[in-house]
């Protein structure tokens, strides 16, 4: 019998981690709830995790220093950042330290557990398709290893969020493919909701910058007026 997967809740609202918790358990996932950021970096570090859901103003160690914590380990585990800081600014920073995904409070409980759903979801496909394809691809200049999660443009190693490196590796597996954002949400970000399109453009942009020897003029992810987005070999466009 398979084990339930394990999700670790780090958030000092006790109200909102009983609710969380309570519907999380529902869907059939084990759930352990930590109140203080040093209590849940303990249990971080005992490792074992297949999500978590993380607040960021906490006692004893914030949430910001536990996100950079987890991203430091070798296992990779998917991390919701929820927080009372809705600025651009939070989200991006919260993104950039290696969080998979932001939710700003007030938010509905519902979403934030499909959004857990989605990303244990991706989490398991990304695995499995990892698995599948074993050794490393390589197209214009880029070498990517699906099982260290290490991506390299002419030997250089890229300074990748975890989102960046699917992004990144989704594209790279299908050359060619002109994909919308609306698809790109669905395959990358594991759901498909109305409106967060903007949040596809943004990494687009972030991305272009790692990997693009000019983002304004991009010769590896090229826009397709109209339709979206297709990774192209810089050396075939030549």
């Amino acid at each position: 019998m398979t084990s339930p997967r394990r999700v670790l809740i780090v958030e000092d609202d006790a109200h909102i981690a009983e609710l969380l918790a309570l519907h999380l358990r529902d869907e059939g996932l084990e759930v352990l709830h930590c109140a203080r950021g040093d209590e849940g970096l303990r249990q971080l570090e005992h490792g074992g995790w297949d999500a978590l859901v993380l607040d960021l103003m906490l006692p004893g160690v914030d949430g910001l220093e536990i996100c950079r914590r987890a991203r430091a380990t070798a296992r990779y585990t998917p991390i919701i950042i929820v927080s009372a800081r809705a600025s651009e600014m939070h989200r991006i920073l919260g993104l950039e330290i290696g969080a998979d995904d932001y939710l700003a409070k007030p938010f509905s409980m519902l979403e934030l557990v499909a959004r857990v759903k989605a990303l244990l979801r991706r989490a398991e496909a990304l695995a499995h398709n990892a698995r599948l394809d074993a050794g490393r691809l390589s197209v214009g200049g880029l070498a990517i290893d699906p099982l260290a999660r290490e991506a390299r443009l002419d030997g250089a190693r890229l300074d990748l969020t975890p989102r960046e490196f699917d992004l990144l590796y989704f594209f790279a597996r299908q050359p060619g493919k002109v994909f919308s954002r609306m698809e790109l949400l669905n395959a990358v970000w594991g759901y498909r909701h109305e409106g967060y399109e903007h949040t596809v453009n943004t990494h687009i942009n972030r991305l272009r910058a790692k990997v693009e020897a000019d983002p304004a003029q991009p010769a590896r992810i090229l826009t397709v007026w109209g339709h979206g987005y297709k990774f192209a070999d810089p050396a075939e466009r030549a």
